[in-house]
């Protein structure tokens, strides 16, 4: 949100504002709790990482892990400078974090092995390249939920076959922090006039990535749940200091 402080990176050249005041508190960092509210995000996903690798997950996995962590880090670029390049290192991996997810999800039951990773990658490079000479905010909206959807019916088909009661908790959760996070965002965006006479700005775009990074971990947790399963790893659910679920799983000595 512009108030005419000088900055260190010129004026907003991105799109989109959030209900923040830009350089409230560094001449460096245009929307301060924007940018530092991705820091959770990073670290999760880095436990994650941690996980996938310590346990030998496959690839793909430690590959969602370390997208959650660029899409945090390309939030906070442009958060913190509310320029447009910055703001495609924000949206373009979005995208291509939605495109991993479809292929997580559906590449199990796919039988040509070699079609559907190189569409998808065909499909995010194509995407790049328009995104970095076409500003749609509208059009990139409807795409990334449209995304979303396509994720949903694989989702809860792998919930209903789920007969782990801490796997479908994490599911629940994943739902749950989905539905408040987005609560957050359209409040932010819908009530900003509203928010800013408050003498507390409850700041619904830092929330919508706390949540958001909480429920990237909650999926990602699960899936490797459900993939641990149909690999035969007898995983089962475990938590962190007694809070922070993690799937720990026992590969048959002969993988």
């Amino acid at each position: 949100m512009a108030d005419g402080r000088s900055s260190f990176w010129g004026p907003v050249t991105s799109t989109i504002e959030c209900c923040e005041k830009n350089y409230a508190y560094s001449s460096y960092i245009a929307e301060f709790y924007n940018t530092i509210s991705n820091i959770p995000c990073i670290l999760l996903a880095l436990i994650g990482l941690i996980n996938a690798l310590r346990q030998r997950f496959e690839k793909r996995f430690g590959i969602l892990h370390i997208s959650n962590m660029i899409l945090a880090i390309g939030s906070m670029l442009y958060h913190a400078t509310l320029q447009h390049v910055q703001q495609q290192s924000d949206e373009t991996p979005m995208v291509w974090e939605m495109l991993l997810y479809m292929y997580i999800l559906y590449s199990p039951d796919w039988h040509y092995r070699s079609t559907m990773p190189t569409f998808l990658f065909l499909y995010g490079a194509l995407f790049a390249g328009v995104h970095s000479v076409v500003r749609f905010e509208i059009g990139f909206k409807v795409h990334y939920v449209i995304l979303c959807l396509l994720c949903v019916p694989r989702m809860y088909k792998y919930y209903i076959y789920t007969q782990d009661v801490c796997a479908k908790q994490i599911a629940k959760l994943y739902v749950a922090t989905l539905v408040i996070g987005s609560l957050c965002w359209l409040c932010d965006n819908i009530f900003c006039e509203e928010i800013s006479s408050w003498m507390i700005n409850p700041q619904g775009h830092a929330l919508w990535h706390l949540f958001m990074g909480f429920n990237s971990y909650f999926a990602n947790t699960f899936l490797m749940f459900c993939r641990a399963q149909q690999r035969g790893w007898s995983p089962r659910i475990v938590r962190f200091m007694g809070f922070l679920p993690y799937v720990k799983i026992e590969k048959p000595k002969t993988q």
